[in-house]
């Protein structure tokens, strides 16, 4: 989902990253108190102490949005439902919570703590405010963080996928119905139905003068009505594929080659006169490691006669891999969480095939062929 981030370090176990987009609302924010909300709260003061103070703001907005995902992370890691990571960007921040809750229950209590925490530091900044009240730019801060917490915790009680009101209503909806998959159907199509009221009424405040408030909010529909979308898709995908499994789906078996044999000559003899893309690769009489096309492509051309199969290939146990039993769906997530586009398909402790996402696109698309037929 995120490509382009900043790490940032680890807490509860959970990868913290910094999206690149991250500096532009951060920038946007800072800007917009330095140079209209701080003047009016506190007059008087200097330019710079109102550009170090949205600073400041904008900082501890998104460490309070970070407390937020951090919330939601906390209580799933409390089901077993594992976090992949947490990642900041323009839109605020969002748990990549890597597996579906176990019950209708989990998925509520997972989802409502986010905005529930929110208030709770709305609450918070609220109640430090007659302590600050002989310091007016400290003041100032924890107003704006008071109200920005407040607004941040509604807004996501909002009903609509994916913001949490909506996984709300779909812990709900899976509650009273006993289908999680109908649950999220129902669910996503209300986000749908949000996104376009908030892109209606964005355009709407823009045609009557409020541009910048307008564009805005349009964004964010659009944001919300997209995601939604993608959900309804990944719902459709997901039936599709339904059970079945990686064996169905997986291309050739990897052919073993010496450990020596350099990569042009791989390149010539198995993958341009072959169409070969997987290779075990063999030192002495056991299996070293697996090679893939992905791999020969990230040596530089100019090194592959020099280069061998050893030296470029993985570690066979420290390789991606998935079992020929498990679920399509679930090596598409994986493929998808850990941004590759092949797994080696293993029986035991023996590959014997490779799972490319171009494999289950070919996939889906002869179900859906005999769907229609």
């Amino acid at each position: 989902m995120f490509r382009h981030t900043i790490p940032l370090g680890r807490i509860l176990g959970i990868p913290i990253d910094l999206d690149y987009s991250w500096f532009l609302i951060a920038i946007l924010i800072t800007w917009t108190l330095a140079v209209s909300y701080y003047p009016a709260e506190v007059p008087g003061g200097a330019s710079g102490e109102y550009w170090l103070m949205g600073a400041l703001t904008a900082v501890l907005f998104f460490a309070s949005i970070l407390i937020h995902e951090l919330a939601h992370s906390a209580v799933a890691l409390r089901y077993k439902v594992p976090v992949s990571r947490i990642t900041l960007f323009i839109f605020g921040g969002v748990s990549q919570i890597a597996g579906e809750p176990p019950s209708a229950m989990a998925e509520f209590l997972i989802a409502v703590v986010g905005p529930l925490t929110s208030l709770a530091l709305a609450a918070f900044f609220y109640l430090l405010e007659p302590l600050l009240a002989q310091i007016a730019p400290a003041l100032a801060i924890a107003k704006y963080l008071a109200l920005i917490n407040a607004m941040l915790g509604l807004f996501n009680l909002i009903p609509g996928f994916p913001l949490d009101g909506g996984r709300v209503f779909r812990a709900i909806v899976w509650g009273a119905i006993k289908d999680f998959r109908r649950a999220t159907m129902i669910a996503a199509t209300t986000g749908r139905f949000f996104g376009f009221v908030f892109i209606i009424g964005g355009v709407w405040d823009a045609i009557r003068g409020d541009v910048f408030n307008g564009l805005w909010i349009a964004f964010i529909g659009w944001f919300l009505e997209s995601a939604a979308g993608a959900q309804v898709q990944q719902q459709m995908v997901q039936g599709l594929l339904g059970h079945h499994k990686v064996s169905e789906a997986m291309g050739e078996a990897c052919i073993h080659v010496p450990a020596n044999t350099s990569l042009q000559n791989l390149v010539d003899q198995e993958v341009l006169a072959h169409a070969r893309r997987c290779f075990l690769v063999d030192q002495g009489d056991h299996v070293a490691g697996l090679l893939t096309l992905h791999d020969v492509k990230e040596v530089p051309r100019p090194s592959w006669n020099t280069t061998t199969a050893a030296q470029a290939m993985v570690p066979l146990d420290k390789s991606h891999k998935i079992d020929s039993t498990a679920e399509l769906w679930s090596a598409m997530e994986k493929m998808s969480r850990d941004g590759i586009n092949e797994l080696p398909v293993m029986q035991g402790n023996t590959v014997i095939g490779l799972l490319s996402m171009a494999d289950i696109v070919k996939y889906l698309q002869t179900m859906q062929q005999l769907r229609s037929a």
